[in-house]
């Protein structure tokens, strides 16, 4: 079995130049890899368990590991169109679907979608949702009715994204940071987080929030307004939001994200979860 180092450094030779591709080790290179990825054993994105200096979200960074998208591009390369029936439905399409869920002890209810490639851990739960390839979702967490997880998108353990919820994907640029889902984060309907924004662990994005790189995530809770980008610190409730702009034609509002309190540090996340939705009237 080849080693995490010659996978990646043979992918990254393949990727560099797709003629290598012909080579029956480039190509076993990148096979291997979308499997590890399958079955968990890697992930495109992870913890920095280096020791980091002090400052904001020092404890919540994150490696991306751009040879693995690489080798998920790569797949593409080298898989075929095929005709795929699964009862009913016939799909056709390159990617096959994730297997083995019930080994897994994954739920998914139909038409829930998740690909090969993806990782489920145990005691997650798909409704009729779409979970693409290289995306990694914790146990315990519920893809609820037609939220999708896109590509390499990391979705840690307890989350709920409730329906309609768009967790965009990213392949390319292959260094590029995927979106993070921390643990414990509950994402309302309809919420869009992409551009490889970072939720941190147990925060509460009430329905509507769009997060872009770019988006202004506006702490308002003190005297004086704190701004963030790409990332929602930790345990913070945030609504969707407005400020005006001028432009030539005149001043207009343009959205932002509002950070209006803190979720309790409570042990029982069901209870703190419960009573900021209540206590900040957080629509979900």
């Amino acid at each position: 079995m080849a080693t995490d180092e010659s996978m990646k450094s043979l992918v990254e030779a393949a990727f560099r130049d797709r003629e290598l591709l012909r080579s029956p080790a480039h190509e076993a290179a990148v096979l291997r890899t979308i499997e590890c990825l399958d079955q968990g054993q890697l992930r495109v994105a992870e913890p920095d368990k280096t020791p980091q200096a002090g400052g904001e979200g020092a404890a919540h960074r994150w490696v991306t590991h751009a040879w693995i998208k690489e080798a998920i591009l790569l797949y593409f390369a080298l898989r075929g169109m095929s005709l795929m029936e699964v009862g009913p439905f016939e799909f056709h399409d390159k990617i096959p679907l994730k297997r083995g869920l019930d080994k897994a002890g994954v739920r998914v209810v139909p038409p829930g979608t998740v690909r090969y490639g993806a990782f489920l851990e145990q005691g997650a739960i798909v409704m009729p949702g779409y979970v693409n390839i290289g995306a990694w979702v914790g146990s315990g967490s519920m893809v609820d009715t037609w939220a999708t997880v896109g590509s390499c998108a990391q979705i840690g353990r307890g989350v709920h994204l409730a329906g309609g919820v768009g967790i965009g994907g990213v392949l390319e640029p292959p260094g590029a940071r995927p979106v993070i889902i921390e643990d414990g984060v509950f994402v309302g309907s309809r919420v869009i987080v992409v551009e490889g924004v970072v939720v941190e662990e147990e925060a509460v994005l009430g329905a509507g929030v769009v997060l872009t790189a770019s988006t202004a995530i506006l702490d308002v809770t003190g005297p004086e307004v704190v701004e963030h980008r790409g990332r929602v610190p930790a345990r913070s409730v945030v609504i969707p939001g407005t400020r005006p702009k001028r432009f030539p034609a005149g001043e207009f509002s343009i959205p932002c994200a509002l950070i209006i309190g803190k979720r309790s540090e409570a042990t029982d996340r069901k209870v703190s979860l419960n009573a900021a939705l209540r206590d900040f009237a957080v629509p979900v």
